[in-house]
């Protein structure tokens, strides 16, 4: 079959969690399919040959469609009158509009496969057999971010809020299939017939994430995008909230915060005992020479890859309940969960001092990742739903 597959972003380098979930649905799809990729680049400063170099083994066509920044910004204003959420504004552009129906044209695909609701405005009156992956709930992680914002922020929050709302339902009957990354996330999208959504986890690479046999020179490490509002929310409560109360009795513990772009509220965290390293070349590095990793996060939706590609480590690694309902570890068993400050706290505690509970939890979340989060299976799944799909 021949699909075309619409992102609203380059799917490499692999430092957000949308194109992280491209990259390897691509390599995965390719196995059984003939692949035209079509890629918006909002992003002027990103290494296309690269990308392109990533991403050809995989695709018979490659298509990059840059999205000028000033156009952007007059889309959003456009947005605000035709009352569709900014963010789909963000992405959408009248002249990248025309291409992408010039290559649907060109190469007549059998289906389309669209990544995030930011790309449904370019296919929505193509009459071609489509679906939709919301990936994430986007309007819950708006509205989770509205309490911690500022007052101007909160307003424009609680606008786009109530537009994603709009649109999620909308678009759900636009599209013939729709696929979602958990089943707590299906059971936010605002639509009665949200059960039709089909859950198509995330997995893990478990070949590129193995254990390694590495000296530990860090005792905690919390990974991520972390210009993303939940990540930088997450290392914020870590360091400021969290870590007092480690310190006091372990006034030595040390922390890394790993990843792309730091806010500068990231930033900001720096100290002799807090990290910050910006991009790494291989975030493998950052699990390998840490003890524990921890996302305490406190907003956001979905599943995050950064506890499969620890845990994939055996790294022993502490959440919260928000990122376990998604991932389904159980808590004591193959991973640890605290709901308050004082609870993380106590974990991270018992995982430096504790060494048996260390190393079952070392095993047991390895085991666990490696049983029930596999790129080949989930994408399978979203392979047989596009080959058997069913007319709206």
């Amino acid at each position: 079959m021949r699909i075309f597959i619409l992102l609203s972003r380059i799917p490499y380098p692999l430092e957000k969690g949308d194109k992280l979930r491209a990259f390897h649905q691509i390599r995965e799809l390719s196995k059984n399919n003939e692949l035209i990729l079509c890629a918006l680049n909002p992003n002027r400063k990103l290494n296309k040959q690269k990308a392109f170099s990533a991403v050809q083994p995989y695709c018979r066509s490659i298509n990059f469609i840059d999205l000028p920044w000033y156009t952007s910004l007059w889309n959003m204003m456009l947005a605000f009158f035709s009352n569709i959420p900014f963010q789909s504004g963000y992405f959408y552009n009248h002249n990248a509009n025309k291409k992408v129906k010039a290559l649907v044209d060109e190469y007549k695909p059998d289906h389309l496969y669209c990544q995030l609701l930011r790309t449904a405005e370019y296919v929505k009156d193509i009459n071609i057999p489509k679906t939709l992956d919301y990936q994430d709930v986007f309007s819950h992680g708006v509205f989770r971010r509205m309490n911690r914002s500022s007052f101007l922020m909160k307003i424009l929050l609680k606008m786009e809020y109530k537009r994603l709302i709009r649109y999620e339902t909308k678009v759900f009957s636009v599209f013939n299939n729709k696929t979602i990354i958990s089943y707590p996330d299906r059971a936010l999208i605002p639509h009665p017939e949200r059960e039709k959504i089909e859950v198509v986890p995330n997995g893990v690479d478990h070949d590129y994430f193995t254990p390694r046999d590495s000296k530990k020179t860090i005792d905690l490490v919390f990974t991520g995008n972390m210009a993303y509002p939940p990540n930088v929310d997450a290392a914020g409560f870590l360091v400021n909230d969290i870590m007092p109360l480690v310190w006091k009795k372990m006034p030595d513990t040390s922390i890394m915060l790993a990843g792309a772009s730091p806010d500068k509220r990231v930033l900001a965290l720096k100290s002799d005992k807090v990290t910050v390293t910006g991009w790494m070349d291989d975030i493998r590095d950052a699990y390998a020479s840490s003890r524990i990793f921890i996302a305490p996060m406190q907003i956001g939706t979905g599943l995050q890859n950064k506890l499969l590609e620890a845990m994939s480590m055996k790294t022993p690694s502490i959440t919260t309940p928000l990122a376990n309902d998604a991932l389904k570890a159980k808590d004591g068993e193959e991973i640890l969960i605290g709901h308050t400050k004082e609870e993380l706290a106590e974990k991270i505690l018992l995982l430096l001092t504790d060494t048996k509970i260390y190393e079952k939890l070392a095993v047991n979340g390895h085991r666990f990742v490696k049983l029930n989060y596999s790129w080949e299976e989930a994408t399978q799944k979203l392979n047989l739903l596009i080959h058997n799909t069913k007319k709206i």
